[in-house]
């Protein structure tokens, strides 16, 4: 069957709008109060679908409309099209480069530590702009999880389509508190206990080989499920984590954090990603811009 002869087979989006609103109601009347028409219009609209298919949708009995078995499966379908084509243009008008949302996904330990503590300044910079932050890392579509903006850590390979827009190389190295380090590890990490996170198993693997010091063991190891909590569990005085810049940077520059032997390149780059340059769009840009300028403070 040819795309032609399907559609001229289809009814009207109006009719069937008409249709899945008595369906979903069984009831003309509270139809048209729905769609603001009259209920003569909603009994023209299913009397045309009904036309157009040779078959009845609706049964009336006793001033009340019943759906027949061709009414239920048509409503099914209609109700399923019409809030698919409705959730496809409200994404539409939401990364509009008008809209006033921009969708935003993070990594979650940057989200938590770095990125959120900061957003009311943004929401004071562009008090029209709200942004929708989702927590996430690693690949990511943006058009199929409809984002405007990924923000990552790229230890993984990126679709050719995307513009990379680097805010910062990543920093690490171990992290403590200043008691921790003074009262359990007196210079030496070998007594310490170290924290780990399954999110980064080989954070401390990596930083070992970086110094040279393959051969060091820790005194105890204790693993988290994710970064950001052995990161807390640093500045809770349990131990020594692999922190990395710009999770711990303002711990660092506090003090609730000290990193003793230094911070040293992982080799990746913390980045934007975009599907257009971000200049294309106001929205994107105006937040492209803030971070830039926050990572421009950081430094």
């Amino acid at each position: 069957m040819s795309n032609s002869h399907i559609k001229r087979r289809l009814p009207p989006l109006g009719a069937l709008t008409a249709f899945e609103a008595a369906a979903r109601h069984q009831n003309f009347s509270r139809a048209a109060q729905e769609l603001n028409l009259t209920h003569g219009a909603i009994s023209r609209a299913v009397a045309q679908i009904e036309a157009r298919l040779g078959v009845g949708l609706f049964v009336r009995r006793n001033r009340r409309v019943y759906l027949t078995a061709a009414g239920q499966r048509l409503k099914k379908t209609a109700t399923e099209t019409l809030d698919a084509l409705s959730l496809t243009v409200e994404e539409i008008h939401r990364h509009d480069s008008g809209s006033p949302f921009l969708t935003v996904s993070c990594e979650p330990s940057l989200a938590m530590r770095w990125l959120m503590p900061r957003l009311g300044e943004f929401r004071t910079l562009c008090p029209e702009l709200n942004v929708d932050l989702r927590m996430a890392g690693g690949p990511i579509d943006l058009l199929s999880e409809s984002c405007d903006i990924a923000i990552r850590r790229m230890d993984f390979g990126v679709n050719d389509d995307y513009q990379i827009t680097t805010l910062c190389s990543e920093l690490a190295g171990p992290v403590c508190t200043t008691a921790y380090w003074n009262d359990h590890i007196a210079q030496d990490l070998s007594n310490a206990n170290w924290l780990h996170s399954r999110t980064r198993p080989n954070a401390w693997d990596d930083w070992k080989a970086a110094y040279g010091l393959e051969r060091i063991i820790p005194k105890s190891e204790q693993h988290f499920d994710h970064f950001f909590y052995s990161l807390q569990a640093a500045q809770d005085r349990l131990g020594v984590a692999i922190g990395s810049v710009p999770l711990v940077s303002d711990d660092l520059k506090t003090q609730r954090l000290i990193a003793p032997l230094g911070l040293q390149s992982t080799g990746y780059d913390y980045a934007l990603l975009t599907l257009e340059d971000p200049s294309q769009d106001p929205r994107v840009s105006a937040f492209c811009k803030w971070l830039m300028g926050l990572i421009n403070q950081m430094n």
